[in-house]
């Protein structure tokens, strides 16, 4: 009989509230960006998948939304993208900011996941400051960590694979993620919309990638419209003289090319879509599952 340890593959869902570190937690544990990460929350819109594999191991990491409250469609849709995880994942990692505390939104996740006999670690997220470190006793978790610096990362990871299934890995070892690169780069974008634009407007703005020509190897050409939902935003989106969206493009192209590993051809337009965020077959059409 062979010594050997059995090959181990499961998924591993991240839930928490918005702005919880799951999207950091992500890129840290892949060692690249995949996930859009702003100070703003509720920045993730729908579900990330990224592949870990790992000696012996293959981690299927799920980031989420943070758990929305509101009754519009596009955040029923992003509820029910969370809902789905929590019935699909093999082992869940509820993530915990010591500054803003058990909520109970953690309850109700922790126990529908308990119900269902999944295996849940309690992470508390922010170890590398003082004060979130102290207050991270009190919550009884089970492990903390840092996302930003990487502190208690590589606990996390053997906890995770231990407690994942048996089994062979779900996809070959170059894989990174189940998203095409379509869909990457317009959540990028997204991201350059959040970063310049203020507190309110990006909440109300969708991406959509028009054009995605990869012909020339040399030279990726991607053309995008910035959707909001009144002809008044689009005037805040573009700016005086186009300089807002200019920005706007200049730090997406940027982020675009060191995905891609090759220059970026950007053109973005902005148009007004009333209730874009409303209607359920629109979300769908745009990424939101």
């Amino acid at each position: 009989m062979s010594g050997e340890a059995a090959h181990r593959s499961g998924v591993v869902a991240l839930l928490g509230r918005p702005n919880a570190g799951k999207s950091t937690l992500l890129n840290r544990l892949l060692g690249q960006k995949l996930a859009i990460v702003t100070a703003k929350p509720q920045t993730t819109r729908s579900r990330i998948l990224g592949i870990l594999t790992l000696p012996g191991a293959q981690l299927l990491l799920l980031d989420t939304p943070g758990f929305h409250e509101g009754g519009k469609a596009l955040n029923r849709a992003l509820n029910a993208i969370v809902e789905r995880v929590v019935d699909d994942c093999d082992v869940a990692v509820l993530l915990v900011d010591p500054s803003r505390g058990w909520s109970p939104q953690h309850d109700a996740l922790r126990a529908e996941l308990e119900r269902q006999g999944t295996p849940v670690l309690v992470v508390a997220t922010q170890c590398d400051r003082e004060a979130a470190a102290r207050k991270a006793e009190a919550l009884g978790a089970d492990l903390q960590i840092s996302a930003r610096t990487g502190e208690g990362v590589d606990a996390l990871l053997a906890a995770l694979v231990e407690r994942v299934p048996e089994g062979p890995p779900f996809y070959p070892e170059d894989e990174v993620t189940d998203r095409s690169l379509r869909f990457l780069s317009a959540e990028l974008i997204r991201e350059a919309v959040f970063e310049e634009l203020g507190q309110e407007l990006p909440y109300e703005t969708a991406v959509e990638i028009m054009e995605f020509d990869e012909r020339d190897p040399e030279l990726i050409r991607i053309r995008a419209r910035l959707l909001v939902e009144r002809n008044s935003q689009v005037s805040m989106v573009v700016g005086q003289g186009g300089r807002m969206i200019k920005k706007i493009g200049t730090r997406a192209r940027k982020a675009l090319e060191a995905l891609l590993e090759t220059r970026v051809y950007l053109e973005l337009r902005a148009k007004a879509e009333p209730r874009w965020s409303k209607r359920p077959r629109r979300l769908e059409s745009l990424g939101y599952e």
